[in-house]
């Protein structure tokens, strides 16, 4: 599902609101999760999963199209968890 469908959906599901005001709220969840990620947090949808960051050290690459050792800088990136009902939906 792309971020358009799940507007569409969500439109579908509350007759109430716009699209506009619906992509506007989809606009501000993900950017909550974002942020509080950038702040180097965690968000937990209870039932979905936790998403959080994990550090990645510096390391020396390779480029795969030449085989040139490239430096690679540490970093931080996002990881998901599933909950424990995620993971029991996707295995009935």
């Amino acid at each position: 599902m792309i971020r358009s469908e799940l507007v569409q959906l969500l439109s579908k599901d509350n007759p109430g609101l716009s699209a506009a005001e619906v992509e506007r709220i989809v606009s501000i969840f993900f950017e909550e999760i974002a942020e509080r990620l950038k702040e180097d947090g965690r968000v937990e949808l209870r039932g979905f999963g936790a998403f959080s960051t994990r550090a990645r050290v510096a390391r020396t690459g390779r480029n795969p199209r030449t085989g040139e050792s490239v430096k690679v800088d540490a970093k931080r990136v996002p990881y998901f968890k599933p909950g424990k009902e995620m993971r029991a939906r996707l295995n009935v």
